[in-house]
C-alpha cells in the first residue's frame, strides 16, 4: 500500500504552522494526516534547513520536554519542594 504524496507547498503550511502554534499532533489531526509523518517532514525540514545555513547563522532551539520528561520533572520538583519544607521547618523549631 503506498502512502499519499502531499505538494511541497502544503508540507511547508503544516510545518509552519505546528511551530508558530507548538502543538504538531493539534495540527495534524485538524488536516487529517499521520503525527508521526507531520514529525518526519519538521525534522526534514531542519535537516535541510540546518545543512544549507552558513554556521555562523545557526542559533539553539528552545528545548520542549517530551510529556514523560516533564511528568518527571514535575515528581522532582514536589520532592525537592517538600524536602525544602522539612527543612525550613526544622529550622523554625
Amino acid at each position: 500500500m503506498k502512502g499519499k504524496r502531499y505538494p511541497k507547498e502544503y508540507k511547508d503550511q503544516l510545518i509552519k504552522e505546528a511551530l508558530e502554534i507548538g502543538n504538531v499532533v493539534q495540527v495534524a489531526k485538524r488536516n487529517e494526516i499521520n503525527v508521526k509523518t507531520l514529525y518526519r517532514w519538521i525534522s526534514e525540514s531542519n535537516h535541510k534547513a540546518w545543512q544549507n545555513t552558513k554556521s555562523d547563522a545557526k542559533k539553539m532551539g528552545v528545548y520542549v520536554p517530551s510529556h514523560q520528561e516533564f511528568k518527571q520533572l514535575e515528581k522532582e520538583n514536589d520532592k525537592l519542594k517538600k524536602i525544602l519544607g522539612e527543612k525550613d521547618l526544622e529550622i523554625a523549631v
